[in-house]
């Protein structure tokens, strides 16, 4: 059973309650711990963060360790110790939300792959979801690299997605709204790789 918790809103700049971390050895460690359990989930998270790596270019340089990071991060929602509504990315936002994680990184997870087109209505409001360059590159990661970290077409995994949650699942009733987003996402990142690095502005 799915079970939407009232959640505080979690927003850019607000105070910690610890230092928050955020670099990409701290995202790998806790990943590889929470999952632990679970060698699929650990090989598709590895999969995703060094796919992210090699889309990095299509950020700006800046932005490249929070992708990273979010890529490692994206689905700890799955682990035993994090699982409390049920719903993945939710449950891995507010796990990182509630132990200093940056906001945006939590955001990003919360929102990765279309999430919004899956939750129950208003499940995700805590977060805020940004369409952006990192976002875009961190649901490409994820949607070409299968369940065992295997490389994979978009096309390809929305099918295998399909096929293992089934004809009845909320991925599989959200598909005709999410595979347009989806594919309007690979879209975006392939024409950022093709046009080459972000450049940045001089200033005067």
């Amino acid at each position: 059973m799915l079970i939407i918790e009232a959640a505080p809103t979690y927003r850019r700049g607000m105070t910690a309650v610890a230092a928050a971390p955020s670099s990409v050895d701290a995202a790998r460690a806790l990943a590889e711990r929470l999952l632990d359990t679970s060698v699929e989930r650990r090989a598709h998270s590895a999969g995703v963060a060094a796919r992210a790596a090699e889309l990095a270019r299509a950020v700006p340089p800046a932005e490249r360790e929070l992708l990273v990071a979010a890529a490692w991060l994206h689905d700890i929602g799955y682990a035993p110790d994090v699982r409390r509504t049920g719903f993945h990315p939710l449950d891995g936002a507010l796990y990182l939300a509630e132990r200093g994680w940056s906001p945006r990184l939590c955001a990003l997870v919360a929102h990765h792959s279309g999430a919004v087109h899956v939750a129950p209505a208003g499940a995700l409001k805590a977060f805020p979801d940004e369409c952006s360059p990192v976002s875009d590159a961190l649901t490409y990661a994820d949607q070409t690299v299968g369940p065992w970290g295997r490389r994979a077409s978009v096309q390809d995994r929305m099918a295998e997605m399909l096929r293992r949650h089934g004809p009845d699942s909320a991925q599989a009733r959200a598909h005709h709204r999410r595979g347009p987003h989806l594919l309007a996402v690979a879209a975006r990142v392939e024409a950022r790789l093709a046009a080459g690095p972000p450049r940045l502005t001089p200033t005067r």
